[in-house]
């Protein structure tokens, strides 16, 4: 089964566990960017991103190059902001709709607090689906790596082969 991993990452914790699923199980990797960069630090980091989530903003992404026709599965890879997925994300599922219809879906999450159960739970609704063929929440997986969070990469990646 052919998967494209599409994940969004401001502070590299989610490219980092992007990484690493496509290391285990062979799938393609597709960075998305908003044109206009989130701020990425301090106040405006939490302000400004947590604003443009609860609100369901959808901002013009960077080019990207994605084939539906060449993928089985979609994985979504996101940080949680205000308990919900980001906006690129959004954007990323608006502009591909249609295609995303027929294909099996999987996410994972990574936060510094908590929200990842709410933030998958909106995604799914989102998407209009039940239930993701897998599904994991981590912790600062980047900046606090461990044997935990390593094995929950794992079995992630085992629900997928």
């Amino acid at each position: 089964m052919k998967t494209a991993i599409i994940y969004y990452s401001m502070s590299g914790n989610t490219e980092y566990v992007a990484k690493m699923i496509a290391k285990h199980i062979g799938a393609d990797i597709i960075h998305i960017e908003p044109e206009k960069a989130y701020p990425d630090s301090g106040a405006k980091k939490f302000i400004w991103g947590g604003k443009s989530a609860v609100m369901g903003d959808t901002p013009k992404l960077k080019p990207y190059d994605f084939k539906a026709d060449e993928y089985d599965r979609v994985v979504f890879g996101f940080p949680v902001w205000a308990s919900t997925f980001t906006p690129p994300i959004r954007t990323f599922i608006e502009e591909n709709r249609d295609v995303l219809k027929d294909k099996k879906i999987a996410a994972f999450t990574c936060l510094a607090g908590n929200g990842g159960e709410k933030a998958l739970d909106k995604l799914k609704k989102f998407l209009g689906i039940s239930s993701f063929d897998a599904e994991l929440i981590l912790i600062d997986p980047k900046e606090k790596a461990n044997a935990e969070n390593d094995k929950k990469i794992e079995e992630f990646c085992s629900k997928l082969q």
